[in-house]
């Protein structure tokens, strides 16, 4: 069968590639062509576009790129209806996604969505969309099923959190503190995220801390794929940046300031203390704060149902907090690690993208 998936981040990336991984396993004769990135090009698909060209985030940044948005929307309208998938596998990404996925519906192309959007969190009215034109949803959060069925859409599969398995799998580099010459002291890692408006700004929060905790490594996580200059205030600062090993760079911390986003649970699941940050723009900011219906962002503390980790968004990300939270994080790190090992045995299942390939493949064989 001939599979399109769509992602727009390199947190799909990888949970997209584990999938194609999996779907192989089901179907020996899987065609896979999409949107994506290296994970899912090294995985074994065809990539067309990478999300590099495509993550815009925020409501101000969205609107500034517009025009640049049409165009992709066109081209990857064109790239289906001229390969005509048996399925449409979508992965998270709702801007984009969902307006594909009314694309991929009108065209009678089968429209499966792995790694709903977060819906709960805001524009809950957005789930009758997903009820419209997707005809499977392959959730990873277990509340999910229950969301979805006050809009009266039953055709959901609660599949696991993929990061879990990420974690469980990995195998870290015992070579990597050598490798990087950081030895000898402790390390506390700055993972400012994948887009260049998150790099941007959280990094010119984070960078004055490592002269006040000097009997640490400061180690900023980058992205290869992001441009170097992004990272240039840490270099000049003799902070070391190291590109495409967050998860070797947190097998080795002793501490985390996160990005949030999927890297807030990615840290929880290496048992990393961390404090959770959060900027954008005014505009993004303010429409943002009067449509979100959770009482937290960042997915730790969503899944455990209470506050385990510190959050710092917009006027809170500041010097004085930042510098609190993390002498408090440091200070009581067995008892926030004890936190992450109840979440994790709530959260643990056999291999989800196994499961979904699985549960995919039985449902477009029958």
């Amino acid at each position: 069968m001939k599979y399109f998936l769509i992602a727009g981040e390199k947190s799909g990336d990888l949970h997209a590639s584990n999938l194609i991984k999996s779907i192989k396993k089901n179907d020996s004769e899987a065609i896979f062509k999409g949107w994506g990135g290296d994970e899912m090009e090294a995985a074994g698909m065809e990539l067309i576009k990478h999300y590099k060209h495509t993550a815009f985030m925020g409501f101000w940044e969205v609107f500034t790129n517009l025009l640049t948005i049409r165009k992709l929307f066109k081209a990857c309208k064109n790239d289906l209806s001229t390969w005509k998938p048996d399925v449409v596998i979508l992965v998270d990404y709702a801007g984009f996604n969902l307006r594909m996925a009314k694309f991929a519906k009108e065209y009678k192309f089968k429209v499966y969505y792995y790694i709903s959007p977060k819906l709960w969190a805001w524009g809950q009215k957005r789930a009758l969309k997903i009820k419209r034109y997707v005809d499977r949803m392959f959730a990873i959060m277990y509340f999910e099923k229950a969301f979805y069925a006050k809009f009266d859409y039953h055709a959901v599969d609660y599949v696991g959190n993929p990061v879990l398995d990420a974690v469980d799998n990995f195998k870290p580099d015992n070579d990597f503190l050598k490798q990087y010459e950081i030895e000898g002291k402790p390390i506390i890692a700055i993972l400012p995220g994948s887009r260049k408006q998150e790099v941007k700004n959280i990094l010119s929060k984070t960078l004055k801390l490592p002269k006040q905790f000097s009997e640490f490594h400061w180690v900023v996580a980058g992205v290869s794929q992001l441009p170097q200059s992004l990272y240039e205030p840490a270099k000049a600062l003799n902070i070391k940046v190291i590109y495409d090993e967050t998860y070797n760079l947190l097998a080795h911390s002793k501490a985390a300031i996160v990005t949030s986003g999927t890297a807030t649970l990615e840290t929880a699941m290496f048992r990393v203390p961390q404090v959770v940050v959060y900027e954008t723009s005014l505009i993004t900011y303010s429409i943002a704060k009067r449509l979100i219906k959770v009482k937290y962002i960042s997915l730790v503390n969503l899944l455990a149902e209470k506050e385990v980790v510190k959050e710092l968004i917009q006027k809170d990300f500041n010097q004085e907090s930042l510098t609190a939270a993390l002498n408090s994080i440091l200070l009581n790190s067995d008892a926030i690690k004890e936190e992450y090992s109840a979440l994790h045995a709530k959260l643990k299942t056999p291999s989800v993208a196994d499961t979904a390939a699985k549960l995919m493949t039985d449902y477009l064989k029958s």
